[in-house]
């Protein structure tokens, strides 16, 4: 009988136990080569890098673990090492943590663009082979990354649109085989340094806070107006405004000779002819100065004796008029204790202690916050809002909320709970929270004090003057501000503003806008006696409804402040019309931008459309964010950038 017929004269049984026998093994040889790949640097930097940046899990790296690593998402490999690594378009949300890629020290292109990451950029200078970095997109902070500096090979570089901060390196310009280099939109400041490497071919650091005259090199004088656009402290003969220098702070007196004085003064002085008029001179001057220290010492010697006369007879006087003053010196500073006591809601238990959010350095405590000056800044929806100034001149908001509105947080362990979340927030459009404190009915939030006041005081001026509507370019960075702040709560936190409104938008040092009251709707038990304003900035789902705020909810509120800043009126006073006749109406409202229609639509169209009465029709804040980065990038190309107006008019 043949070898072919005795196999198929095998029992059923001993077939399935070979089928399942040679399946077995070569899972588990699969399994050993799954272990041995995940194993090496490379694996483990890709995983690293996942677990701290992708928050909601759209790499899939360990949901692929049975694949080689060169075959995950974005991974290019060589000879089984990676060389490329695309990961784009993704809003991974999270952090680029330190010593993750890093490790890939064969990388030749990294581009992790648009991919709502945030803080610092961690070293890379391990990775000495890299010729092309996006980073683009992001929310990325902290100064320019100088790791960099040590990319020889660098050929591209992209960090446009993030939020890096201080001055733009000077040896960034011996980098000799730069071929595109994009910082635009960014805040960076200082002067700009002088590139001239011949490689370059694109080049752009618009939108930032750069300063001072643009270094005529060869390379620089080949770009237009629109790489150095939106910097109004540039000036210099490649964007064509004159440079004035700012004279010094200590000028030095001017060096003029004794015949230049007296031509001043109107006289001419004779040169000496002799040393014997140098002689008679010393004289003289001696004679007149021995003469006036006799008649000082003399009036001297009569003040004192007068002074000895007069003191019996004031004496009464002085003690009464210092009683008095005394008195008064302390009642006023038992009144104004008793006020800030009063005002801040600082009469608490001493078991009550102040907490600051972590990483926030101790420079105050109870005590001297319940020393502090206070003046009432207002109150609305959350509490009273006070400006405290210590006695070591440190100025701070403090916001106490109203106890009797707080839902959830009578526990004091959930109070604490949500305030370390609120206070883990940091971006450049957030007004920080320091510090809070909470004892029996009191709740108190410490912030940064913003002394340009407020998005709403902006718009609508005071009592005293009538505001007119902001310039479009100023509404476009106001409304970009706002958004960076909105997608970063959204994105990186998974947390909601809840009370979007103008009077919660404050104006940084710089004029950034900076959301504040950010999170603190969930502590909230009802807001059924909001003002009208506030409550046209709620969308219909929340708006009489006990149904929590969403990220929805905050777009929605963020197309009416985009709407309050184009037409100057509050909330209350927007009217419900058709798409086609709000721009009819916004024209009405701004009669004197008659030139501005087309880029005035642009924005009305993302406001409209984030105001959508059905939830699912607004857009994410992301989205809403790059509706409004894409109109800027537009009228950039366009007019080859446009300086915004000087302040916020």
């Amino acid at each position: 009988m043949s070898m072919l017929n005795r196999r198929q004269q095998q029992p059923p049984l001993l077939q399935t136990f070979s089928i399942f026998f040679l399946s077995s093994c070569s899972l588990l040889v699969n399994l050993e080569a799954s272990k041995l790949h995940l194993a090496s640097p490379e694996a483990k930097a890709l995983l690293g890098f996942q677990s701290k940046a992708d928050l909601r899990n759209h790499l899939g790296f360990s949901q692929n673990a049975t694949l080689h690593f060169c075959e995950w998402k974005g991974v290019t490999c060589y000879q089984q090492t990676v060389v490329r690594l695309i990961i784009e378009d993704l809003h991974l949300g999270g952090i680029f943590a330190p010593d993750t890629l890093s490790h890939l020290d064969q990388l030749r292109v990294l581009s992790l663009q648009n991919n709502s990451l945030f803080g610092p950029i961690p070293d890379l200078s391990s990775l000495i082979n890299l010729k092309a970095l996006f980073l683009d997109h992001n929310f990325f902070t902290g100064s320019f990354p100088s790791s960099i500096l040590s990319f020889h090979r660098i050929r591209t570089l992209d960090l446009s649109y993030n939020n890096l901060t201080g001055s733009i390196p000077t040896s960034l310009a011996s980098l000799d085989r730069l071929y595109y280099l994009r910082l635009d939109w960014n805040r960076f400041n200082g002067t700009i340094p002088p590139f001239n490497q011949s490689s370059l071919e694109t080049f752009n650091i618009s939108g930032n806070n750069l300063t001072g005259a643009i270094p005529v090199t060869p390379t620089l004088l080949r770009f237009g107006f629109s790489s150095f656009s939106w910097n109004p402290g540039l000036c210099g003969e490649i964007i064509h405004k004159e440079c004035h220098p700012r004279p010094p702070l200590f000028a030095p007196p001017p060096t003029v000779t004794l015949g230049q004085s007296a031509q001043v003064h109107g006289m001419e002085l004779a040169e000496p002819s002799s040393k014997k008029h140098k002689r008679t001179a010393v004289i003289i001057g001696f004679s007149t100065g021995f003469f006036v220290l006799v008649g000082s010492l003399l009036c001297f010697v009569m003040a004192v004796r007068k002074q000895k006369d007069e003191k019996q007879s004031t004496a009464v006087i002085e003690c009464d008029d210092a009683a008095a003053a005394a008195a008064i010196q302390m009642e006023q500073e038992n009144e104004l204790e008793e006020k800030v006591k009063r005002v801040q809601g600082m009469q608490v238990g001493k078991s009550g202690s102040l907490a600051f959010c972590a990483g926030e350095a101790q420079l105050y405590t109870l005590d001297q916050l319940m020393r502090a000056s206070a003046e009432l800044l207002g109150r609305g929806t959350m509490g009273s809002t006070y400006k405290a100034v210590l006695d070591n001149s440190l100025i701070v908001t403090v916001k106490r909320l109203d106890y009797v509105k707080l839902a959830g947080t009578t526990n004091e362990e959930a109070f604490e709970q949500h305030m370390e979340s609120v206070g883990g927030l940091r971006h450049p459009n957030l007004v920080p929270l320091r510090a809070y404190f909470q004892a029996r009915e009191e709740r108190l939030l410490i912030y940064d004090y913003q002394p340009n006041g407020s998005l709403f005081s902006l718009i609508h001026g005071s009592k005293s003057t009538r505001a007119k509507p902001l310039h479009w370019t100023s509404c476009l960075k106001i409304a970009e501000d706002v958004a960076q702040g909105l997608a970063y709560i959204h994105q990186a936190w998974r947390l909601v503003h809840g009370n979007l409104k103008s009077s919660n938008v404050l104006l940084g040092p710089d004029f950034e806008a900076c959301l504040t009251d950010y999170s603190l709707a969930a502590l909230l038990t009802s807001t059924h006696d909001e003002d009208p304003d506030s409550m046209a900035c709620k969308p219909p789902e929340t708006r009489h409804s006990t149904h929590q705020a969403t990220s929805k909810s905050d777009v929605y509120a963020f197309g009416v402040l985009l709407l309050e800043l184009l037409i100057g009126k509050p909330p209350s006073k927007h009217p419900v019309l058709a798409p086609n006749e709000m721009m009819h109406w916004l024209r009405s409202c701004r009669e004197g931008d008659g030139g501005e229609g087309e880029r005035l639509g642009m924005l009305l169209e993302v406001a409209i459309a984030c105001c959508s009465s059905c939830s699912e029709q607004r857009p994410t804040m992301w989205q809403a964010l790059k509706m409004l980065q894409e109109i800027k990038e537009a009228v950039v190309k366009e007019d080859g950038g446009l300086d915004p107006p000087s302040g916020m008019s």
